[in-house]
């Protein structure tokens, strides 16, 4: 059976992990309307034939959750004309100056210190809880900003998986989508043509070798662990999705109503 690839996923040359969201079923029987919402990792490699397609899209805002250290090593997203782009650091997953240096250029014993014996993907969870309580005013914010005007809208951190994948989350959580395709989506930036590649300082191929890439798997991998964490921390935290999004995310009844005739069909 050959898959049908929409055509909102071309492959673009310098945008890695760009998806529609559109498709994804919600539990009242709805689903989430092609060609509203959209999701990548960094815009800052863009090719002019990349920027004219998303231009294309008919983009009203693109939220980049990326943070100046982020800025600063990949560049600014591409210019695209008459786009409003919103900057909303979220906490990085892995954080740290310090500790990203550490996994470009430290070796094997230093790596191992840090990442063996699942501290790796121990720091991802914590990560992503630490997002989930405290970012609560910035995904308020987008989750306002969507029900009011800014649709479309494409959603980006550095590799369009964790700050991304948790606002989007949180988007599709809002929305009442089934949580089975939350986490289907979320998983989606597994596929080898959508992850971000690992960059290290040295190109010997030590650098690169069978443990150093287990040990910073955890750190580039989309793991459901790591969304079910999140979700944990909105039921203990908030007691429920219903109470987070009112109480939490501060988004009252008829504020989520507008939110859902915007993004489903």
């Amino acid at each position: 059976m050959t898959q049908q690839v929409p055509s909102t996923e071309p492959e673009l040359a310098g945008v890695r992990n760009f998806r529609d969201v559109g498709g994804l079923p919600t539990v009242d029987g709805r689903r989430v309307r092609h060609g509203v919402l959209f999701r990548s990792g960094h815009l800052a490699h863009a090719t002019e034939k990349d920027a004219a397609f998303l231009a294309s899209l008919g983009l009203h805002t693109i939220f980049d959750f990326r943070n100046a250290a982020d800025k600063k090593l990949e560049g600014p997203d591409v210019e695209l004309p008459g786009v409003r782009n919103v900057n909303l650091p979220l906490s990085d997953p892995a954080d740290g100056a310090e500790f990203w240096k550490m996994v470009r250029d430290g070796d094997l014993d230093q790596l191992r210190g840090i990442l063996a014996d699942g501290k790796g993907a121990a720091r991802m969870v914590a990560s992503y809880r630490t997002i989930i309580k405290e970012r609560t005013g910035e995904h308020s914010r987008v989750l306002h900003a969507l029900a009011e005007d800014s649709v479309p809208a494409l959603m980006h951190c550095a590799a369009g998986k964790d700050r991304a994948g948790l606002s989007i989350a949180v988007t599709l959580l809002a929305l009442g989508v089934e949580r089975e395709a939350i986490v289907a989506d979320y998983l989606e930036s597994n596929a080898k043509h959508r992850r971000y590649k690992v960059h290290r300082s040295s190109t010997s191929a030590s650098a690169y070798s069978p443990e150093v890439m287990e040990l910073l798997s955890p750190l580039f991998d989309a793991r459901a662990e790591y969304l079910t964490a999140a979700m944990e921390t909105v039921e203990e935290t908030w007691g429920g999705v219903d109470a987070y999004l009112e109480r939490g995310l501060r988004l009252t009844p008829e504020t989520r109503e507008r939110l859902r005739a915007r993004l489903l069909d």
